[in-house]
This record gives C-alpha cells, sequence and structure tokens, in this order.
C-alpha cells in the first residue's frame, strides 16, 4: 500500500471563456490573494481550465486562446503573486486527462447526471439531448483536477459545491478498491454570504458574461461608473419618500459584499455603518441614486489598483508568458509524481514493476 504524505494543497482555477469579473473576485480570487501569503499552505496551483473550456467551446477554440492570457493577466492584477503560486495551463498537463479517465471508471452516468450544477448548466446551454460527452464528464475532469495535486483545500463559489462532493466519492472509490493514495479536498466558501452568488446587474441571479450583466475587474472606472447607475434597485421605490425594499435590490446585496464601516467615514459620513442606511432606505427618505454613487466610489476603490497592475502586466506580455510556462511546469512535475503513485497503485506500472517482470520471467524459465 502506497501512503501519501498530505500536505496542505490548494488547488482552484478558472475557465478561460472571457475576462473575470467581481463575482469571480468575490467569489475566490480574493480568497486566494489572502491565502497566498497563509504559511499553513505548502503550494497553490492556480489553473487556468481551457480544456474543461472546449467541452462547450469545441467549435471556437481561437476564444480561449486569446483569453488565456486574459485570465493570466486578471490573476496577476488582482495581486497573484507568482513567487507564490503556480498558474498553469490545464492542457499543457496531459497527466490530468490519465487521470480522468481512470477515473471515469469508478463514477457512473446516473451519478454525474444527478449533480444539481450539471443539470443547471445543461438547460443553460440548451443542450437538451444533444449533450456533448466532453461536457457532460466535466465533473469526473475536475476530480482529476483537484487530486492529481493532492488539493486538499479549494476555494470556489458555493455552486461548485456538488462537484467538491463528487470528487471526494471518486477518491473514496479509488482509495477502496487500490489503497490510500489519493486525498479527499476541503471546499473553502467565501466568509460573506453575500458574495456566495453574487447576482448581476440587472438583478439576475448570476453574474454571467453571456447575459452581459458583469463588471468586470478590467473596466475603465468610466464604465464601471456607467454600469453602477443602471443597476437594478426596488421597483416600487419611485418617490425618494417611498419605503425601499432590500430583499432583491442588487445595490444592497453588492454593499453586503463590498462596503465596510470605514467607507462610510470616507464617502458617506452620514452614516456610520450599513445597517443605519438601509434602516433609513427600508422606512422612505432615500434615492436610489444617492446609494448607487456611493457604491460606485467604493467600487473604484477597489478597482483602481486592479487596473494599475493590469496596466503594467500589459507593457510585460513575455514575461506573463515567463509566469505561465514555469507555473505548467512545476505542474507537470507534481503531476508526473500523482500518476506514478496512481499506476503503482493500479498495478498498471508494467514497464517500471521489476518484480512483476521478475515473476513473470521465473514463470516461464524457471531458475535451478
Amino acid at each position: 500500500m502506497i501512503m501519501i504524505e498530505k500536505k496542505k494543497i490548494i488547488l482552484t482555477g478558472d475557465r478561460p471563456t472571457g475576462r473575470l469579473h467581481i463575482g469571480h473576485y468575490v467569489g475566490s480570487l480574493r480568497r486566494r490573494v489572502e491565502l497566498q501569503n497563509d504559511p499553513s499552505f505548502d503550494k497553490i496551483f492556480i489553473m487556468i481550465a481551457d480544456a474543461q473550456a472546449l467541452t462547450d467551446n469545441a467549435d471556437n477554440p481561437e476564444k480561449l486562446r486569446q483569453n488565456v492570457l486574459e485570465v493570466t493577466l486578471d490573476y496577476l492584477a488582482a495581486g497573484l503573486d507568482p513567487g507564490k503560486v503556480n498558474i498553469f495551463i490545464q492542457s499543457a498537463v496531459p497527466e490530468l486527462t490519465e487521470l480522468a479517465f481512470y477515473f471515469m471508471n469508478l463514477t457512473t452516468v446516473s451519478r454525474v447526471q444527478r449533480n444539481p450544477t450539471v443539470k443547471t448548466e445543461i438547460q443553460m446551454r440548451n443542450f437538451e439531448a444533444n449533450i456533448p460527452l466532453g461536457f457532460f464528464c466535466y465533473p469526473v475532469s475536475q476530480a482529476a483536477d483537484i487530486t492529481l495535486f493532492h488539493g486538499t483545500v479549494v476555494p470556489v463559489g458555493e455552486d461548485q459545491k456538488p462537484m467538491i462532493e463528487l470528487t471526494n466519492e471518486i477518491v473514496r472509490r479509488f482509495n477502496s478498491t487500490y489503497g490510500e493514495v489519493l486525498h479527499e479536498a476541503q471546499i473553502l466558501l467565501p466568509d460573506n454570504q453575500a458574495c456566495m452568488r453574487l447576482p448581476g446587474t440587472d438583478g439576475k441571479a448570476k453574474m454571467s458574461k453571456s447575459l452581459g450583466n458583469c463588471i468586470y475587474l478590467s473596466d475603465p472606472a468610466e464604465v464601471v461608473e456607467k454600469k453602477i447607475k443602471s443597476m437594478y434597485t426596488d421597483p416600487t421605490h419611485l418617490r425618494v419618500t417611498d419605503p425601499g425594499h432590500l430583499e432583491g435590490n442588487a445595490v444592497f446585496t453588492y454593499l453586503d459584499a463590498f462596503c465596510r464601516d470605514e467607507h462610510f467615514a470616507k464617502y458617506w459620513p452620514e452614516y456610520n455603518n450599513l445597517q443605519e442606511l438601509k434602516d433609513h432606505y427600508t422606512r422612505g427618505g432615500i434615492g436610489d441614486m444617492k446609494c448607487k454613487m456611493f457604491l460606485c466610489k467604493i467600487m473604484q476603490e477597489m478597482l483602481e489598483p486592479i487596473r494599475e497592475r493590469r496596466h503594467y502586466w500589459e507593457q510585460h506580455i513575455p514575461e506573463v508568458y515567463d509566469i505561465l510556462r514555469k507555473g505548467t511546469e512545476a505542474a507537470r512535475t507534481q503531476g508526473r509524481q500523482t500518476i506514478e503513485e496512481v499506476r503503482a497503485a493500479m498495478r498498471i506500472n508494467y514497464l517500471d514493476d521489476k518484480e512483476l517482470q521478475k515473476a513473470q520471467m521465473e514463470k516461464y524459465y524457471p531458475t535451478e
């Protein structure tokens, strides 16, 4: 039996289907930046999941080709330090594909079909009966992504919880069949409830590139202001004197996610904290535009250093590709090691198993 030393390793990532938005930022990216400075973690792998993105973009690989760089720029702009994390490209680590293939033998079609995230995404993409096989199997591929690096902590949004559950089921099945080789992973959710699933600027349940309701990390200041001014609030709040409602009000959801008490001292000293503002809004007497402009100041304060860092990295593209190259080499080194451990546990390491070769030689050419 092979026993692998358990370390604290983070594995997370994003599909390169476009620039990252503030939903990505509060969902997991901000937490990654914080965790890279936590000495209790041994390694951090950040994956640009281009192979997974191909499962529903197979006819448009150029989209991913361009956005691998965009996502990397967003990572660096957000504050990820390539000296502390390994940023790598999924398709450049073939060991991921091999491990996913082995995992498919440990997972049933019905189990994948029960995954609520898969159900939602199939409906969202209108796949119906014509589901690409690669897309259907991506939860299994995602399990391989985590376990190839012995990931123990996965900082993601709440919608990925079913994926982590399936990953741990596969790990338990593998270990019970072949031996204790792989580790279960723990999901790390945002600690702010409003950050779990930030709505779009139009009030829709989810911020989505396809719905055009995103504020991107790279949006210029004037674009951010324009988007915030047009945000969905309370359709019944027609006059300033009308009582306002917080439920479904995107402006106040964003304030829950981004606002801190010190913002009031800086930008709206009439109030001490967000609760005071909410109380006033619900009893009437505050216009929506005042709330929007307060939010805008908070957002600009947060996004301005991100925009500045992105501008720097946009002037150093060869260095960005060096970062990707080094991160991918580190990922491959870890991937090769894990695959050797997996093959040995599964007893399919025929070419490296000297004992097997010796036993077979003696079978056909027994020594006296």
